[in-house]
């Protein structure tokens, strides 16, 4: 609006010329300014037909590099005529038909620009002066160094962050796994000596779950007669009956002589840890001395 403009311009004016406007009353206490009516708005063609005469400049075309296009047409929908519009609010055509008309203006300034003997292609050697500085490169290629190691670090972080949790689920996983074993085991250990069971499974080595190892082990339970352990208990202790004094001499036991040794019983024979005995009896002079020294 007009009185905008005005307010923009004034903004900028100097502090004599701002006393003149107030003194007009041209300028109005506050921030906001009160419009008594809405402005017109106008569209003046010739001001800006003189403004853009102002700026015009008459350049040659390899000056200006301006090339203007119509709309080029899509080769495949070309037969159809309702298709010849394109769709604005089809974002796939609308792209598509900018960049088909990109390149008929490529195709049409590639022939006047080697018209006018102006390369087109950058040579190898090509020295391009960078818009900022060498520090300030490096400066940035040092940030991007450091973001793209925080990302690394970060990544590494949560991996093992990963294996830990998959660590102590695997860890969790055995413990409970040894806990039920050994509860099975001080079960089967009761069972067995209640008399409840007579076999101890938990002292095989190996376990299998198969069925052919099922039917095996359930073979290898309905087989007869005890297993070594409790054999040997039988041999040492008996099948039952009194216990009490079935150590105790009788008579023929006591008549038994046949397994006496003199030898052996009168210290006579050779002894393991040497020639002397260790029940002989030292002699008087040995014992007096032994008296004394113990004085």
């Amino acid at each position: 609006s007009d009185s905008d403009s005005d307010d923009s311009q004034d903004s900028y004016l100097s502090d004599s010329e701002l006393q003149e406007a107030f003194a007009r009353g041209a300028l109005k206490p506050g921030l906001n300014v009160v419009l008594e009516e809405r402005p017109k708005q106008r569209n003046d063609a010739d001001g800006l037909k003189q403004c853009l005469a102002e700026f015009r400049k008459e350049l040659t075309w390899v000056e200006r590099l301006d090339v203007t296009v119509g709309r080029v047409m899509d080769p495949i929908s070309q037969s159809a005529s309702s298709k010849d519009a394109v769709d604005p609010e089809n974002d796939f055509q609308r792209e598509m038909s900018f960049y088909r008309q990109a390149q008929a203006a490529v195709l049409e300034a590639l022939p006047r620009l080697h018209k006018l003997h102006v390369p087109t292609r950058r040579p190898d050697d090509y020295f391009a002066e960078m818009a900022k500085s060498d520090q300030q490169m490096q400066k940035i290629r040092q940030k991007l160094k450091s973001k793209q190691e925080a990302m690394e670090r970060s990544e590494k972080a949560k991996q093992l962050r990963a294996m830990r949790k998959y660590g102590k689920k695997v860890q969790t996983e055995i413990l409970q796994r040894r806990q039920k074993e050994k509860k099975n085991m001080l079960n089967a250990v009761k069972k067995y000596q209640k008399g409840l069971s007579d076999k101890l499974d938990f002292l095989d080595e190996e376990q299998s779950s198969s069925q052919g190892n099922k039917k095996g082990s359930a073979n290898q339970q309905i087989k007869k007669g005890p297993n070594a352990k409790r054999r040997y208990k039988n041999q040492k202790f008996g099948f039952g009956g009194k216990k009490k004094g079935s150590k105790w001499n009788t008579k023929e036991s006591f008549n038994d002589v046949s397994s006496f040794q003199s030898k052996v019983a009168h210290n006579k024979g050779p002894r393991k840890g040497g020639k002397k005995s260790l029940n002989k009896r030292p002699g008087k002079r040995a014992r007096q001395k032994m008296r004394n020294r113990a004085r």
